[in-house]
């Protein structure tokens, strides 16, 4: 594939303001999938106008179903020629709530164009990649609906409604109804390019394996003046076993857990990771290895909470209990429960002065590894090089997305990549999301471009 062909490009592009107003309107829902914090009306809407839309489309049997979390999974299927393989184009619906609207330099659930970009919560994750979606087959569509066997492939959807709050339902449709998602190629559209401009495909994701360490060390507080000294104190021995998790220069040190792995693709620079993470003026990154190996090549340990006594209103007296939430993240290659079992002894064998120790062991997620070779694969490498003009990297992840896995166990064939508009400049999460248009642009031109060429290069067809 020696380049875009120019039609398509024009049609891509003359599609955006058509992108925007769809952004728009997806922006103005407020859908966080917690009936706490937002009415679920909104994540119905959200739904319904994604049923209109892919409809519109010619997307055929587009339906909305109720997942086991309470959540709403939409699928559809437009069929391709005789014989055709099968793309599954996955997104999540949900977004995460705004985190402090007085934070927000514009309306969180108005998309806002600002300095070249499209501001709003979900504009980039992920709503900004359904804008992606629908554009690509727009550019196909040439105007009208798509009829049965005018693509060369079957295309189906697959759209969750939990994502950001993790509640499994879309895992538990998969497994229970695996016809909807069953694919030969699966695009996981909630991902990201390294830099704006610059095209990438994340390769590796790192699995989890959290735990609460509980420690008990008196039957109640004691008066420090009087016990002090003596007294075993629970909060001192927590910090004590925390602090053998990481050695002086940072790196995670629990036993029997490698922890000096290479990173193969493309480098962070710790410069433009400073940067990215905010991290403050003369503090010294952590760990012996590159910011690539440190982020998506090893394992990482971080102490998310701690339960003792809060200094103000803290007593003079010696606490008697104390405990942590600790997550560890599961690079590719590792097994992540028997990370999180090495985990547990490595803290009961850190305990001193034969304190009481317990430990929870919470939910264990698989890391994942997306295809590097294939026709799928190398379609899209060359799809994703002809949009941007340049060539694509290849980037891990420090997050987990659980689908992955269930995905590669349910359908070991498929070739599964990940990729989206949500580069880093996005602060996805964070006040003052936002998407660069020109992303939406070349990957729905990269999008289309792979959904025209990739039977050429495919075998057989995944129904």
């Amino acid at each position: 594939m020696s380049g875009v062909n120019s039609t398509l490009r024009e049609q891509v592009r003359n599609l955006m303001p058509r992108a925007k107003t769809d952004l728009t309107e997806m922006v103005a829902f407020r859908s966080v999938f917690d009936a706490e914090q937002f009415p679920v009306t909104e994540c119905d809407g959200m739904v319904d106008w994604l049923l209109t839309a892919f409809g519109d489309l010619g997307f055929a049997d587009v339906a909305a179903h109720v997942t086991s979390d309470g959540s709403k999974a939409v699928t559809g299927r437009i069929a391709g020629s005789d014989g055709a393989p099968t793309v599954l184009l996955y997104f999540h619906h949900d977004v995460q709530p705004p985190l402090g609207e007085d934070e927000w330099d514009s309306p969180v659930w108005e998309l806002t164009e600002r300095d070249g970009r499209w501001y709003g919560r979900g504009a980039a994750d992920c709503k900004g990649n359904i804008a992606v979606h629908l554009t690509a087959l727009r550019a196909l569509a040439d105007g009208a609906p798509i009829a049965p066997g005018q693509l060369p492939v079957t295309v189906k959807i697959l759209g969750e409604g939990s994502e950001e709050q993790g509640g499994g339902g879309i895992e538990d449709f998969v497994v229970a109804r695996p016809e909807f998602a069953q694919a030969d190629v699966i695009l996981i559209c909630d991902s990201g390019n390294f830099a704006v401009g610059r095209p990438t495909l994340t390769t590796s994701l790192r699995g989890v394996a959290n735990v609460v360490v509980s420690v008990e060390a008196l039957g109640s507080a004691m008066h420090s003046g009087m016990y002090g000294g003596a007294a075993p104190d629970a909060l001192a021995a927590l910090i004590t076993m925390l602090a053998t998790l990481r050695n002086e220069h940072g790196d995670t040190t629990i036993d029997g857990l490698a922890a000096d792995q290479s990173w193969s693709g493309v480098e962070y620079p710790e410069e433009a990771f400073r940067a990215d993470a905010k991290v403050l003026d003369g503090v010294r990154l952590v760990g012996s290895g590159s910011v690539a190996e440190m982020l998506w090549a090893r394992p990482a340990v971080t102490v998310l909470g701690i339960d003792c006594p809060p200094v103000v209103g803290s007593s003079a007296s010696v606490v008697p209990h104390a405990r942590a939430r600790i997550n560890l993240r599961v690079p590719p290659g590792m097994d992540a429960v028997r990370a999180q079992d090495l985990l547990v002894d490595h803290l009961t064998a850190a305990a001193p002065w034969g304190v009481r120790v317990s430990v929870e062991r919470e939910a264990v997620g698989s890391p994942f590894s997306g295809a590097t070779s294939g026709p799928g694969h190398d379609t899209l490498v060359d799809a994703l090089s002809a949009s941007y003009g340049v060539p694509v990297s290849r980037q891990g992840q420090g997050g987990s997305i659980p689908l992955c896995s269930v995905l590669a166990e349910t359908f070991p064939d498929a070739e599964i990549m990940l990729l989206g508009v949500e580069e880093p400049a996005c602060l996805i999460h964070a006040p003052n999301e936002s998407v660069d248009p020109s992303e939406i642009e070349h990957l729905a031109l990269a999008e289309a471009v792979f959904l025209t060429e990739y039977r050429a290069r495919a075998g057989g067809a995944a129904p």
